[in-house]
């Protein structure tokens, strides 16, 4: 993702999502009169937020994992992109304290490999989560679609589950694999020669950072936002419009509670994610000043961004019961 994680806001391709730069290469004097924009309490600010977002991530979908894999009775096929889901959040909440290390040093230490690898699972973080969510919405209109007509659902199977979550991990390597291309280690030219790591474009830079920017947006939200939405709204049009038979009254309980949690994750993700999307409608149309208002809002949109790596666990522990339950019985089984 195209994360703050340096007080050198010129430094840094689109390094907050409200502000246009081309190629990462602006004037050491500008970095200077960015640097002084706010106290210097704000740049410690920035890293202790993303490290209790790192902690608090690491944590709650490190227990999504082991709970899923390990009790017997939780392993559904919407567990199995739950489990997808977190193993998403989770990668990028481990690379995280890498971005606050750049973020407290000023620079980019740890070489071009690490520096590509970095970039990319930003990236993943971006599409991973709303693609999976759109899977884990096309399952729910499945099975409400099949409840409704009182049908059973053969191939919705644990296995097919894993088949569909390895082709969006597939699909979502090839969609970053450009941002792969272009990441690299570059020098700023000024009194310390810094190094940041950056996505570096080919000329004209101006555009392929709009090129970028207009991909990102289509492949990474106005694609599988529009897929979701069709999905709910022809899934509440069928609830309300469709006679169920006595034996398909309503969804059954269970049914009906893992439909709730699937949109409440998904609000949450949408919630997290919009204004970051929407910072880049923003940057291709306007020619915003870099401002200590646009740069704290560009601050505020990212560390957004990244909070949804920290919260599903919190949605899966308080709305769904058989979660709870087996995470409280592995906590009671442990000290045995």
């Amino acid at each position: 993702m195209e994360n703050i994680s340096s007080p050198d806001y010129s430094n840094k391709s689109c390094d907050h999502p409200m502000n246009y730069c081309e190629n990462n290469r602006t004037d050491a004097n500008e970095t200077a009169t960015t640097e002084q924009y706010f106290h210097p309490d704000f740049y410690v600010l920035l890293p202790v937020i993303y490290s209790v977002i790192c902690a608090v991530g690491l944590t709650g979908n490190t227990a999504v994992i082991y709970v899923i894999l390990k009790a017997p009775k939780m392993k559904t096929v919407t567990n199995m992109f739950i489990l997808n889901l977190a193993i998403a959040d989770d990668l990028f909440t481990l690379v995280l304290p890498i971005n606050i290390a750049e973020h407290l040093l000023h620079y980019w230490p740890f070489g071009e490999v690490l520096c590509k690898v970095i970039l990319s699972i930003d990236h993943y973080n971006i599409f991973s989560s709303i693609y999976f969510l759109t899977v884990m919405s096309i399952d729910r209109y499945l099975v409400v679609l099949a409840t409704v007509q009182s049908k059973t659902m053969p191939h919705r199977t644990y296995r097919a589950a894993k088949i569909v979550s390895l082709c969006v991990w597939i699909l979502v390597i090839l969609i970053v694999l450009p941002f792969t291309v272009f990441a690299r280690v570059f020098t700023i030219t000024d009194d310390l020669d810094r190094k940041s790591c950056v996505l570096s474009f080919p000329s004209s830079e101006s555009f392929w950072f709009k090129a970028s920017r207009i991909y990102t947006l289509i492949l990474g939200f106005v694609i599988p936002v529009s897929t979701i939405c069709i999905l709910y709204t022809m899934m509440l049009y069928k609830l309300r419009n469709m006679r169920l038979n006595s034996n398909a009254k309503a969804l059954d309980k269970a049914k009906k509670k893992v439909t709730i949690m699937v949109f409440i994750v998904l609000a949450v993700c949408l919630f997290c994610w919009t204004p970051f999307h929407l910072s880049t409608v923003v940057a291709l149309t306007t020619d915003l000043q870099t401002t200590p208002l646009v740069i704290g809002i560009s601050y505020f949109i990212t560390s957004l961004s990244y909070a949804n790596s920290c919260l599903n666990p919190f949605l899966y522990a308080f709305l769904d019961d058989s979660f709870r339950k087996a995470f409280k019985k592995m906590l009671e089984c442990r000290p045995a």
